[in-house]
């Protein structure tokens, strides 16, 4: 790479085009970091890097212990002025690594916090379409979604496709995104404003960052969105495994699911979906378990159930179904639509981790 300083070969600071966010914004546009965990990804870190454009003013490698010395690798081969490379001396996983990355860029006054894996399937060249949503003030995080152009699934394994289908489903009923799709994919953009607010010892540090970061994000009411991208797939190998992760994540969106109904319907409001939940669950159970029981009774005597020990086992059926649907819609159109990030104010910046 070339020496000449990063203002000059991609035209940041003053130079760099203005956004058309919300009025009185800076009219450059915010500050926008990159944030690279890493874990053995010698071979493919330094295009990463160099595939990152102008619009990005500082890099963060975030080396999270790697056997193979990624950070001093970078270090040692890679001259761009934007590049800060922070190592762990442990292992804490791509969420810690990501995390240590977001108190880097915090403190380093970055507006907006692009997270981008080193591995290579993800195009650096997005980089602008994924902060747009974020800049003009329609979203507070903006993730990629690989579904959205079938074509572009014809190189993803077919277990992988499977199993973000089911992650998916689950990552919506635990954050409450209903319109989010592609929930492990890490790709994704938030507003420092938004991100400084998040409890950082909260947040999984493992394989289920993805997932719980959209859980805390929707405790919070932070709008998100998602971004269309395409599914890049070489020689690189992906640590994630479905198959020895699936009890993992299925355990904590159930537990992240029960918290957010908590909180969101009875803690923070109570309203009639709280009411169609509290009614609709104990009727439709009642009426599952006495049918379920007379049916076995009715079986074993051979004596048909009468007219009223039917009515009495599918009316509660019925209405706490209909109870529990009228609960489920009303909780997919209540999603979060108005940014967070141009009402907040920034919080006292803390040392990075």
């Amino acid at each position: 790479m070339s020496d000449t300083p990063v203002s000059e070969r991609y035209g940041t600071g003053a130079s760099r085009a203005s956004s058309s966010g919300p009025a009185g914004a800076d009219p450059k546009g915010p500050v926008i970091a990159v944030v690279i965990p890493c874990y053995r990804e010698t071979a493919h870190i330094l295009d990463v890097v160099a595939a990152i454009g102008g619009e990005v003013e500082r890099i963060f490698v975030v080396d999270d212990a790697c056997p193979d010395h990624t950070g001093n690798f970078v270090r040692e081969n890679c001259t761009d002025s934007r590049v800060e490379v922070i190592v762990h001396p442990r292992n804490t996983g791509v969420g810690g690594a990501t995390l240590t990355g977001y108190s880097h860029a915090l403190a380093a006054d970055a507006g907006i916090i692009v997270k981008l894996d080193g591995d290579g399937q993800m195009d650096p060249a997005l980089i602008p379409d994924l902060v747009a949503p974020i800049e003009e003030g329609r979203a507070d995080y903006a993730k990629g979604n690989r579904f959205h152009d079938p074509d572009g699934l014809i190189r993803m394994p077919t277990a992988r496709i499977f199993g973000n289908l089911v992650l998916s489903f689950a990552a919506k009923l635990s954050s409450g995104y209903w319109n989010i799709f592609d929930p492990t994919n890490g790709f994704t953009a938030i507003h420092a404003r938004v991100a400084e607010r998040l409890p950082f010892d909260k947040i999984s540090k493992g394989f289920f960052f993805e997932s719980d970061m959209l859980f805390r994000l929707g405790l919070m009411r932070a709008a998100a969105a998602d971004i269309p991208m395409r599914a890049r797939y070489g020689d690189e190998e992906s640590t994630l495994k479905i198959r020895s992760v699936v009890l993992e994540f299925a355990a904590k969106h159930w537990l992240n699911a029960a918290k957010r109904i908590l909180y969101s319907y009875f803690l923070r409001d109570f309203n009639i979906a709280s009411i169609h939940l509290i009614l609709g669950k104990p009727l439709f159970l009642f009426g599952l378990i006495f049918g379920a029981v007379q049916w076995r009774a009715s079986i074993a005597s051979g004596t048909p159930a009468t007219a009223g020990t039917v009515i009495l086992a599918a009316l509660p059926i019925i209405l706490g179904s209909q109870m529990l649907i009228a609960f489920v819609d009303y909780d997919t159109r209540n999603l979060p639509r108005q940014a967070l990030h141009p009402r907040l104010k920034k919080r006292p910046p803390t040392p990075p981790a």
